[in-house]
């Protein structure tokens, strides 16, 4: 399969500031016009990867699942319980071998496999999961992942490898909140118990992978788990993780020979490494980028603000004006590959409808006025200019662009201090994240909206167990948001990895997680 030559609209700290504030191409092999190595897996040798964005700890309760986050050290040291497949997305077993409801969704018996070891020898066992499982729920923790796992009412170890999970209601799609989330990587209780300072240090986990060195700013070293418990992988010996920020220093390493892979988030990346005949994978994945109208204070708790401004920007301009076309927008909530897609649009641009909007909002004596909060990211700071400067095209409507840092950025969840922020749902399965980014009671719910018709439908998607059935849900929740204008799609997201041509295994799974048990070289 081909790459598409295009390009995602931000990159490195900027899209994992998207994703933190959550809630195209090819499928899970090897895409693009050159593949990896093939043949047998060949076992030992080392490889370098080079990552986006550096970790703040390796709590995994704190550690992002996803492409541009943490997933390829999470899955690395921890392991997952979960896995799907990268094509059809059919939830598969890993080190827990079934994950299954008997009643529609409200309980869920995990059962591991036997004779799981941390490396600190103690087992990973039912006790284990829940303690790491209820942990997450604790507000005290700080876990990005609190939606998801605040969905569970409550655990139970039955024996040492069962662990039964009751729903505070029924989620039929549960087992896509823990392969999406830090819920797929279980640590040593013992080790957590001793403080994050210690944790930091000396993280204990059951992966393929244990840390022998970690240089903030710098580099990871990873070594092979002899007692891994999926024997004879992982394939390689060695990984040595570089924090890589700049994207076009990314794929030019690669490139150079000066590393084996690269995660990577950028659409201008696939498309060089798709010229100098380089390996890639890449997800396609549903939603994307969007810019989040915050419904609970002026200008756009009314319902004309937010209409006018989805009728007078036309996202296809802006990706022309600032990435020369090279950008994918959402014109549909669902991608092309997806089973719940339904050609509804997602705005229907009308300059000359936005302009009576406008006029008729300041014939009230409110002229629309607000500001868009945005990050230093290059990219997003151009987003920012050109809807200004598609909006200074209309009378009665003022854009002030407020940028401020990665760190102030990310707390806008929870100080709700802005009027509009780029934020991100994008995913495979619409479960869980349309409903931690738009249900009413979610606190990861940027925009805001509070909508009853929306919150049934969501709903429904979440408890119906027939495919059928979800896709008359979701159809639902479409035409509501189309209705309500909570949010402005900018873009689809990209995740996935570039590779030296010698590297095979490369697997992907939830949000563009990296499987590094997987990865091998041939030399």
């Amino acid at each position: 399969m081909m790459i598409c030559k295009r390009r995602f609209l931000a990159t490195g700290a900027a899209i994992a500031a998207a994703l933190l504030l959550s809630s195209c191409g090819g499928g899970g092999g090897a895409t693009g016009k050159a593949a990896g190595a093939s043949g047998k897996p060949k076992a030992g040798g080392s490889a370098t990867v080079l990552t986006p964005s550096e970790l703040r700890t390796l709590d995994p309760a704190k550690t992002g699942n996803n492409y541009a986050s943490g997933a390829i050290v999470g899955n690395a040291l921890y392991g997952t319980l979960l896995v799907d497949d990268p094509k059809s997305g059919e939830i598969r077993s890993s080190m827990a071998k079934s994950f299954q409801s008997a009643d529609g969704g409200k309980t869920f018996d995990l059962k591991l496999n036997d004779g799981l070891m941390f490396t600190d020898g103690t087992p990973l066992d039912a006790e284990a999961v829940k303690y790491n499982w209820d942990r997450m729920r604790d507000p005290a923790t700080a876990s990005p992942y609190r939606s998801d796992a605040a969905m569970v009412a409550s655990t139970k170890a039955i024996d040492a490898t069962t662990l039964r999970v009751t729903l505070t209601q029924p989620v039929s799609q549960f087992a896509q909140s823990v392969v999406t989330t830090s819920m797929n990587w279980i640590a040593s209780p013992t080790a957590l118990k001793k403080g994050p300072k210690a944790f930091d240090a000396k993280p204990v986990g059951a992966g393929p992978y244990t840390l022998q060195q970690w240089r903030r700013q710098d580099a990871m070293q990873l070594e092979k788990n002899p007692k891994y418990w999926d024997s004879p992988k992982p394939y390689l010996d060695r990984l040595t993780l570089r924090v890589t920020q700049d994207a076009t220093q990314r794929v030019n390493t690669v490139s150079s020979g000066g590393a084996d892979l690269a995660i990577e988030s950028s659409w201008k990346n696939f498309e060089s490494a798709e010229d100098a005949g380089l390996p890639t994978t890449v997800l396609p994945l549903s939603g994307g980028t969007y810019i989040a109208l915050n419904m609970r204070r002026a200008p756009f708790d009314d319902l004309r603000t937010r209409a006018a401004l989805a009728a007078a920007l036309d996202f296809k301009s802006v990706n022309d004006a600032v990435f020369d076309g090279a950008g994918e927008t959402v014109d549909s909530l669902f991608d092309k590959s997806s089973p719940f897609y339904a050609d509804i649009p997602v705005s229907r641009p009308d300059r000359s409808a936005a302009q009576r909007l406008f006029d008729e909002i300041a014939a009230d004596g409110k002229p629309v006025s607000f500001t868009f909060t945005t990050t230093s990211s290059p990219e997003n700071r151009a987003q920012a200019e050109s809807v200004q400067a598609q909006l200074s095209e209309f009378k009665n409507v003022t854009v002030k662009i407020r940028v401020i840092d990665f760190a102030e950025y990310v707390t806008l969840q929870t100080t709700q201090d802005f009027d509009a922020a780029l934020s991100s749902a994008a995913f495979r399965d619409p479960e869980p994240r349309l409903w931690t980014a738009f249900h009413g009671d979610e606190p990861t719910n940027m925009s805001g909206v509070n909508d009853k018709k929306l919150d049934a439908a969501l709903l429904a998607g979440r408890s119906a167990t027939s495919e059928a059935d979800r896709k008359v849900a979701y159809e639902r929740v479409q035409r509501r948001l189309l209705e309500l204008h909570p949010l402005l799609w900018v873009s689809r997201t990209a995740g996935g990895a570039i590779s030296a041509k010698g590297v095979g295994g490369m697997t992907q799974y939830g949000f563009g997680s990296l499987r590094p048990e997987e990865l091998w070289i041939q030399r």
